[in-house]
């Protein structure tokens, strides 16, 4: 089964790379009873929570561009697709030239790094935000109810330090390269962030991580999930963008869409749902 599914966005061509799949439980939705997540569950045709986790791949020219690296190993068996997928495109770690890190969760930056903190991408620049790189760098914050991600924080440290003198912060609504700028989307955490791309009169947004469960969460935007470290302004983000995309049917993708991961987004509803694009 492939890895990536490819389009082109005007003269850029976008890459999704699947690096590996999930099913959450439904601990994992607090405030959402669990006959909800049933009934939706049921109204989809399915039986599982999946998300999958996504990188994405840009070839602007000569500039070659990854948003996002995955789990690596992780989150188990079913993950650490990365460098498959980056080949599949005919792509080495070497010449990956720009990094972004939509925010510092371990799904969306282990793959940079080896497991001994070396950096995968040894020529590339890492694009993050100030302020997630100030929240998880502070290990002062990670005691009492946020004890348990204290191995979060370890792990986006090391990513930093491995492209330290190659670090730089990313704004909301600043330039990464021409035609992509960065598009704040907080909640999910502090610096949490998506990206824009227009090139050649067509555009293609990526909304980062304010669906981790389309099959629940696009129904019902209300339901939040527990990796959110502010649910309401989360959830606030989600119904803001989620409105946005159905209202301009611009193309968009995310960090944990499912294949074929290119969608359009449609009302239906007090929700939505996905549409394929043209």
């Amino acid at each position: 089964m492939p890895h990536t599914v490819t389009r082109i966005i005007g003269e850029a061509e976008v890459s999704i790379i699947t690096d590996g799949t999930f099913s959450f439980t439904p601990e994992l939705f607090p405030g959402t009873e669990p006959a909800r997540i049933d009934s939706l569950l049921d109204a989809a045709g399915t039986s599982e929570i999946a998300t999958n986790f996504n990188a994405v791949l840009i070839r602007q020219g000569a500039r070659l561009i990854l948003a996002d690296a995955g789990p690596r190993d992780l989150f188990g068996p079913t993950c650490g697709n990365l460098l498959a997928g980056l080949a599949e495109r005919g792509v080495t770690p070497e010449q990956i030239d720009t990094l972004i890190a939509t925010h510092l969760h371990p799904d969306h930056i282990a793959g940079m790094i080896t497991p001994d903190g070396a950096a995968v991408f040894p020529n590339a620049t890492l694009h993050v935000t100030e302020a997630d790189r100030a929240f998880w760098s502070d290990e002062s914050r990670f005691t009492g109810a946020l004890a348990d991600i204290a191995d979060w924080s370890r792990l986006a440290q090391a990513v930093l330090a491995a492209y330290g003198d190659r670090l730089e912060m990313l704004g909301d609504g600043q330039q990464v390269a021409p035609g992509l700028s960065g598009m704040a989307l907080p909640g999910h955490t502090p610096g949490h962030f998506g990206w824009r791309l227009d090139s050649a009169g067509e555009s293609l947004l990526h909304v980062g991580d304010i669906v981790h469960a389309p099959t629940l969460q696009l129904a019902d935007p209300g339901i939040a999930i527990s990796f959110d470290l502010d649910a309401d302004m989360a959830r606030q983000t989600r119904k803001r963008l989620l409105d946005q995309l159905a209202s301009d049917r611009v193309l968009f993708t995310g960090g944990h869409m499912l294949q074929p991961a290119f969608n359009r987004l449609e009302r239906a509803g007090t929700g939505y749902r996905l549409s394929q694009p043209d």
